[in-house]
């Protein structure tokens, strides 16, 4: 089985609700479910939007790469997803981050993740369940691309409403 982080963030609608439902999913659907706790987070790259509450997710599953970009898809477009304007407003966006150490570069995925190490949004939350992991291209542990990234956005714990 592989293991999979799998970064989820909403900033449209009820955010709260779909983290949740994206979280019952995944708890429901693959093995040993752990998330970090959620973050505020400001928006990078479109800042004219609202904030984001952004959480990572920890599983393992059998589910092939391809597979698994599917089933996240179909999460996706369950909470509302409408794909538009790029990298802007959504109420919910899921990326595969990490699937084990592969390293793989198909049509429409990428692993690990191209934007992983300049994140500060999910470097914060994927060194909280994971910061001794070693990134299969970097070699660099999260937290040590924690600390070197330029990202200087803000990443705040969430206080729940």
């Amino acid at each position: 089985m592989a293991i999979v982080y799998l970064s989820l963030g909403s900033n449209l609608g009820h955010r709260e609700n779909y983290l949740a439902q994206a979280r019952k999913a995944i708890e429901k659907s693959f093995d040993l479910p752990r998330f970090s706790k959620v973050y505020e987070t400001e928006p990078v790259d479109l800042v004219a939007q609202p904030w984001f509450l952004n959480q990572v997710a920890e599983f393992r599953t059998d589910l092939a790469p391809e597979t698994l970009l599917e089933w996240v898809r179909v999460l996706e477009t369950q909470a509302g997803r409408q794909r538009g304007i790029p990298k802007g407003p959504r109420t919910l966006d899921a990326d595969i981050l990490l699937y084990d150490d592969w390293v793989l570069d198909v049509e429409e995925l990428v692993l690990p993740h191209p934007r992983l190490e300049k994140r500060r949004h999910v470097l914060v939350p994927l060194a909280e369940l994971a910061p001794d992991r070693v990134l299969p291209v970097s070699r660099k542990t999260v937290q040590e691309a924690l600390e070197q990234v330029s990202d200087k956005a803000q990443v705040k714990p969430h206080v729940a409403s």
